[in-house]
């Protein structure tokens, strides 16, 4: 060698793989053609390169301690090689560095994939919570051959290509001397090992598809889109790995009486136009009604009806609502609907004419209003009256 490698990293000879990786990544952001196309840089930085690949690679550093040369020939002549990798990891910080410094085999084992299903429940159950079994198609590790892909008896062998690296060099030449590239080896998929007898089961994957029950506990307060996580119950992944996670997205079936506005349920209660006006009490359902039987629940609500009351008017039962997901519970909102008959037989027309002669209402004027009025008429109606 024309110069010695450790003095042209400005290194000392007990120097480690780490100091000795970090003066070459110092000296290759000077002197790279790229940065500096100075010829005398790009010959620098040839022969920089080529005394990093002689003492990152501990059988040749040791050669040269030994007082031989690696190369065969005059340093940095055409002999010289690097690798590629260590000047990306000059310049990007990279933990490859030396020879055979790339990504290595990949493995066969690899987590699954999460999956998705979706469920529809009634309003109670969303409500407070129900226990539901699924039926689920997913993929399971193969028990013919545990996950490993190799048929009963035998085991996947390292590649003759690669000799289980996973990956094969390619050089290709260039002003710089010889750049070396390291790609997944095409014999193994780089894996680094191939099955010569795979699983019949499985056809050397390592898994097979199956139906399976599983129960999923759906919580009290859920809502349309919300999604129970099912942990590790999803895909078991290639080579046996291990499973993803289940996610049970919830659907809420329409209620035919109840309609849920967040944690607060809402409904509308008809009453004929004698009761609104003489005042009553109804029987109406709570949304514990659609439980099963044998729970001791509330069922019903009393619910009054003050006389003179509005179509529209809106009484709010406290605490009758949906339980939320973090605790407490929403309320119901019910809308009293006033009902005017439509067919009248002659008595009872002539009863209501006989109401109306007696409250004056036998030609009413009628008090007509605005549908809406704006900010400024609001304010002048408050200061006017």
């Amino acid at each position: 060698m024309s110069q010695d490698p450790y003095e042209l990293l400005g290194v000392g000879r007990d120097a480690d793989g780490d100091a000795i990786k970090k003066a070459y990544r110092k000296l290759a952001r000077q002197l790279h053609p790229d940065v500096n196309p100075d010829p005398e840089s790009q010959e620098r930085f040839k022969q920089v390169t080529a005394a990093y690949e002689v003492l990152s690679d501990p059988q040749k550093r040791a050669a040269y301690d030994r007082g031989g040369d690696p190369f065969g020939g005059g340093f940095g002549g055409q002999g010289a090689g690097f690798s590629f990798t260590d000047i990306m990891d000059a310049f990007f910080g990279g933990q490859g560095g030396g020879q055979g410094g790339g990504r290595g085999p990949r493995p066969r084992m690899r987590r699954g994939q999460d999956a998705l299903i979706r469920i529809e429940v009634e309003l109670a159950e969303a409500a407070f919570g129900v226990s539901r079994e699924l039926k689920v198609d997913t993929a399971v590790r193969c028990t013919t051959c545990g996950g490993e892909g190799a048929a009963p008896g035998s085991h996947p062998v390292p590649c003759e290509t690669c000799h289980g690296q996973g990956e094969v060099a390619h050089v290709q030449r260039s002003f710089l001397g010889e750049i070396r590239t390291l790609r997944p080896c095409a014999a193994c998929r780089g894996f680094g090992t191939v099955i010569p007898d795979p699983c019949r089961e499985c056809a050397g994957d390592g898994r097979v598809r199956s139906r399976r029950t599983l129960t999923v506990k759906i919580p009290a307060g859920v809502d349309n889109g919300t999604r129970v996580q099912l942990s590790e119950q999803g895909e078991v992944g290639p080579g046996g790995g291990p499973a993803g996670d289940l996610y049970v997205e919830i659907h809420v079936a329409p209620h035919e009486v109840f309609e849920r506005h967040g944690n607060d349920l809402h409904c509308t209660v008809s009453v004929p136009m004698t009761a609104a006006a003489l005042g009553t009490t109804i029987e109406l359902p709570t949304l514990e009604a659609d439980l099963p039987e044998g729970e001791d629940v509330q069922r019903s609500f009393d619910l009054q009806v003050p006389s003179g009351t509005q179509s529209g008017h809106q009484v709010l039962l406290r605490g009758l609502g949906v339980p939320g997901l973090r605790g407490g519970r929403g309320d119901l909102a019910v809308t009293v609907a006033v009902e005017t008959p439509t067919r009248l037989d002659p008595r009872q027309e002539e009863l209501l004419r006989e109401l109306a002669a007696i409250r004056g209402e036998e030609q009413p004027s009628g008090d007509v209003r605005p549908a809406h009025k704006t900010v400024f008429g609001r304010l002048r109606d408050a200061f006017t009256h």
